[in-house]
């Protein structure tokens, strides 16, 4: 069965009031709870994850990727701007890329074992600034650089998706019967590189080039 589009899909949505009309009213506190500055209750969420989604957009196309560390990881400049070291990683920079382009940016932040998450959109700028580098050393490693992000929207979401995912549930937890990362890149290279020996060197690699 091929998949319906705008264009052959007569149940299509193509309007905002045909979208709105499948929702109902928008509750008060979902309005309320949305502000331009990093609130007091916000900033404690935000010190509280140690994992965010970023996602920006550029001429290539949208990227959403993960960011990670202990917990205060983004550091709070002040009430209206954060700031996100920029780690090792695979050399993509499709992130960065975008931000050169185009500054919006957006953050969803999780915290484990809790349901709400925060959201944060805004726009950021890319810094090597020495003393900004420093105050992200970790090991005496230097991020790349730094992330900083003007903040324009901040507000949490409910835990619904949370819940119906189970995503912080103890039966949820440990790897799930899927491909490992060898597995994907040989069958995706067709076996140009060797999965057995990428697994097995994976870890060692991920350890000594964490930061």
């Amino acid at each position: 069965m091929d998949t319906p589009n705008a264009q052959t899909d007569p149940h299509a949505v193509t309007s905002l009031p045909q979208l709105e009309s499948l929702f109902g009213a928008v509750a008060a506190p979902s309005f309320q709870k949305e502000v331009d500055y990093l609130h007091p209750a916000y900033q404690a969420l935000i010190q509280a994850s140690p994992f965010a989604v970023l996602a920006t957009s550029g001429p290539g196309g949208l990227d959403a990727s993960p960011r990670g560390d202990p917990p205060g990881f983004v550091a709070i400049q002040d009430d209206k701007t954060l700031l996100l070291p920029e780690r090792r990683g695979n050399n993509r920079i499709d992130s960065l890329r975008n931000l050169l382009a185009d500054p919006r940016v957006a953050l969803l932040f999780l915290i484990p074992g809790a349901g709400e998450t925060l959201r944060v959109n805004g726009r950021a700028s890319i810094t090597t600034a020495p003393d900004l580098l420093q105050r992200f050393a970790v090991e005496g490693k230097l991020p790349h650089c730094v992330i900083v992000i003007h903040v324009e929207a901040v507000f949490f979401q409910c835990a619904r998706a949370i819940q119906r995912s189970q995503l912080w549930q103890a039966a949820a937890q440990g790897r799930p019967d899927i491909p490992t990362p060898g597995a994907m890149l040989q069958a995706l290279t067709a076996a140009a590189v060797d999965g057995d020996k990428y697994d097995r060197e994976l870890p060692a690699r991920q350890k000594s080039t964490l930061y």
